[in-house]
């Protein structure tokens, strides 16, 4: 477990991070939700408390534990699937602010469930999401994410608990004086690359490395954005793209555990935006199952960039939080299938109608899934003059 003032300068930070995703200010009698995993219990204390501190109303929710969970997917029929609770709705409707302090007991406990009944139940919560969404986009919700070191999760990267709590101090900035103040600088630099990307008319992104061979079309209206608060840590530069315009194949060094599934290996076969062909070394019936949750999950809502001089991840974390952030060597790239995010159109996305987001190629869905490539990778930027200019290189940004 990490020490008190681990904690404490833990907390800092995601308060920091909560205020910088958010558009406005938080204020007084602002409702902030704390969604923890039971590992978390004591970072949520001191959440609730500096929160109260502060003025603001923390509503506290416990997320459900491994054998809860499996209960549901198990024994829940189509009804109880679908099933939203009173209240759920509301709260979504009247919350100014989120964190979710992830400390999963268990990676691996529905790895024998259908997953088409895991794809129902994401379908189901989905109208929240997009709630929370349209608030955020107005200015009135801000949320940040982080996560908690647990044994299972320590188990899984091949690390002892010591050396998995030694990586979140590090990629956190938690073992220097004020983390706060890193985490400002990191803002700043990042800012700097965005606006670099965000001043070239990219027409075509393309993607190189041993088992990639991508060309991605960021589309129109788009900028990149990142390092937002949304995530700690978090060090992606990334857009949301057009995904008409996805051909050719990715590959996924990085394993993936996502809603209990071990995922190893995979390779995504893309033609005229949508996957054709998907294969994995491990866990390609699940992967299969979640491409097919609905129409938009097998096309691209996200590519992303980490820099190496940001990110201090160098060690597989068995966590997509860090695993996407990963620095080591050559940074990473990653692809996420399903859902885009708004905020990197360039305009005001509280004016995003579905008909504009279809015209614009920004993808709808109930899934979004982030698949990192750590390779030594090139990606390149063909302009829309035609000139060719090299954007990442060497697991750095070319600014």
């Amino acid at each position: 477990m990490l020490a008190e003032d681990h904690m404490e300068k833990y907390a800092d930070v995601l308060l920091w991070a909560l205020g910088t995703a958010r558009k406005e200010p938080f204020k007084k009698n602002d409702v902030v939700m704390i969604r923890y995993d039971m590992a978390a219990l004591g970072m949520a204390e001191i959440l609730q408390a500096k929160l109260l501190d502060r003025g603001m109303n923390p509503v506290l929710r416990a997320g459900m534990t491994p054998t809860m969970e499996k209960n549901f997917y198990k024994r829940a029929k189509e009804k109880q699937l679908l099933f939203q609770a009173p209240g759920d709705k509301e709260l979504c409707e009247g919350l100014n602010g989120a964190l979710y302090l992830n400390a999963p007991e268990s990676l691996t406990h529905l790895a024998d469930v259908n997953p088409a009944k895991i794809g129902k139940a994401a379908v189901a919560r989905k109208p929240f999401r997009d709630i929370l969404d349209r608030r955020e986009e107005v200015g009135r919700f801000g949320w940040t994410l982080c996560l908690f070191p647990t044994s299972e999760l320590a188990k899984q990267a091949g690390l002892s608990l010591d050396q998995y709590e030694e990586q979140v101090i590090k990629a956190c900035y938690l073992d220097g004086a004020n983390p706060v103040k890193e985490w400002k600088e990191i803002h700043r630099r990042a800012k700097a690359v965005k606006a670099w990307l965000n001043r070239l008319e990219v027409d075509t992104l393309h993607i190189e490395s041993d088992r990639t061979d991508l060309k991605i079309s960021p589309g129109d209206k788009r900028r990149w954005v990142g390092v937002t608060g949304h995530n700690i840590p978090s060090f992606e530069i990334f857009l949301s793209p057009d995904w008409r315009g996805t051909e050719g194949v990715y590959f996924a060094d990085q394993p993936s555990f996502r809603s209990g599934n071990y995922v190893q290996g995979v390779t995504l076969h893309f033609k005229n935006g949508s996957v054709v062909k998907a294969q994995a070394e491990r866990g390609e019936r699940f992967l299969r199952k979640q491409l097919d949750v609905d129409p938009g999950a097998g096309r691209v809502g996200e590519f992303s960039l980490t820099d190496k001089r940001f990110s201090r991840i160098d060690r597989f974390m068995a966590s997509t939080l860090y695993d996407e952030n990963y620095g080591g060597l050559y940074g990473n790239c990653h692809v996420a299938v399903g859902s885009s995010y708004s905020d990197t159109f360039d305009g005001d996305p509280s004016r995003l109608t579905g008909k504009m987001k279809d015209k614009l190629g920004l993808n709808d869905s109930a899934v979004h899934w982030d698949l990192v490539n750590t390779e030594d990778k090139r990606v390149t930027a063909i302009l829309a003059s035609g000139k060719s200019v090299v954007l990442y290189e060497n697991g750095e940004f070319a600014i």
